[in-house]
């Protein structure tokens, strides 16, 4: 009887284990769709007060409309931060999350992280995240028609999320006062990551979706940039890639993004370039980095400074204006001697580059031979034999430039 006892007793605590872990389960869910019915309340009067406000920039209600939308939006993100930490959270801490709510989460408190010291930033990519997460929810569970008409919502709110944010990297980067802090490092890869997300995620939404006219203008360099979405990228595949995201921002974020930034960001890639060179012991990957390198020069120079009103000095700007119209009168021969035109505008953009880092804090000794060589081998310039006898002794002769 005893043992009889204690088995039942046994049986008994498993079967009201059994019992509590399957309420707890059964109460988790019941709390997700609570919050997935505030959510999609919420995500209609969005949706709503959005095409009221677009339909009203036309008319004199647009001021009232706008203060709708604004309403409407913060209440949105609300019950989306509110799902995460009422459902998502506790599925974790319950261990019933599958793997898309576990990343949710990991994402969740990798924003949220920037709060105390980058507190603008988290500012915009909390929204961003929350927007992003219901999203995904949304493709997934929703009709067409709603996808369609959130679609439009999303991709204007997430314009706006990403050019704040980039805006915000810029005044780090303009500001001169910590000119040689090493900060400002990862700010650049940080302008390289944000663009990079807004091509993957909003611009080949955009696309999809037919896009304006200035979505047209960047589809051919989105074309490019796709090629180095396969396989495994080296150092010279990521430089060329950034090349590409900084050319797409001259169109899409010529605010957000000023002129003075994106020539700190080229000037970023340049020195990139040339430290690759440099770092490169195998002649023909050397190469192939150095024809990156002309085209990265090529671009700076005429996609970029072409655009450029304000000069640091009137002596700045007159250099570059001798050297734009040595340029147009090198562009002149492409169609009568190809293979001439590329050889002078070589030589003009190596001794371009050589003037630029000829005093530079960074040791370019290695370059500037490389670039020597270069045009010993155009015929600009000959190595001259450099020899003496000393004390008797004949020293090794030394070639100079």
């Amino acid at each position: 009887m005893e043992e009889r006892s204690l088995r039942i007793t046994g049986a008994d605590k498993t079967f009201f284990n059994k019992i509590t872990t399957t309420l707890t389960r059964m109460l988790i869910p019941t709390k997700i769709g609570l919050n997935g019915m505030l959510i999609s309340m919420k995500r209609n009067n969005v949706i709503k007060a959005f095409e009221n406000y677009k339909l009203s920039t036309k008319e004199y209600n647009s001021e009232n409309a706008e203060k709708k939308y604004d309403v409407a939006y913060e209440a949105y993100l609300g019950v989306l931060d509110k799902y995460v930490m009422d459902s998502i959270y506790k599925k974790v801490r319950n261990n019933t999350a599958s793997e898309f709510e576990k990343n949710a989460l990991s994402k969740y408190y990798e924003v949220t992280s920037l709060k105390e010291s980058e507190y603008i930033e988290y500012k915009y990519r909390k929204q961003k995240y929350l927007l992003e997460l219901d999203y995904e929810g949304i493709k997934v569970n929703t009709k067409e028609k709603l996808i369609e008409k959130y679609s439009k919502f999303y991709i204007s709110k997430m314009d706006s999320l990403y050019k704040a944010i980039l805006k915000n990297y810029s005044i780090k980067v303009a500001d001169n006062t910590n000119e040689y802090d090493t900060a400002k490092e990862w700010v650049y890869t940080k302008i390289f990551y944000t663009l990079e997300d807004y091509i993957q995620n909003i611009l080949s939404l955009k696309i999809e979706n037919g896009g304006d006219e200035s979505i047209k203008e960047v589809v051919s360099e989105y074309e490019k940039y796709e090629t180095y979405t396969v396989g495994k990228l080296d150092s010279k595949d990521n430089i060329e890639k950034n090349m590409i995201l900084l050319s797409i921002s001259r169109k899409l974020f010529t605010h957000s993004l000023p002129l003075i930034v994106a020539e700190q960001c080229y000037d970023k890639l340049l020195k990139d370039a040339r430290i690759l060179i440099q770092d490169t012991k195998i002649a023909q990957k050397r190469e192939k980095i150095y024809s990156m390198l002309i085209k990265l020069i090529e671009d700076y120079n005429i996609k970029l400074l072409s655009t450029k009103v304000y000069w640091d000095s009137p002596k700045a700007r007159e250099e570059y204006k001798e050297f734009l119209e040595k340029y147009k009168e090198i562009a002149v021969l492409k169609e009568i001697d190809f293979i001439e035109y590329v050889k002078q505008k070589e030589i003009l953009f190596i001794r371009n580059d050589m003037k630029k880092i000829k005093d530079d804090k960074i040791d370019y000794s290695k370059i500037l031979k490389y670039y020597k060589r270069k045009l010993v081998d155009f015929g600009v310039l000959r190595f001259l034999k450099n020899s003496y006898i000393s004390k008797g002794k004949y020293t090794k002769t030394k070639e100079v430039a």
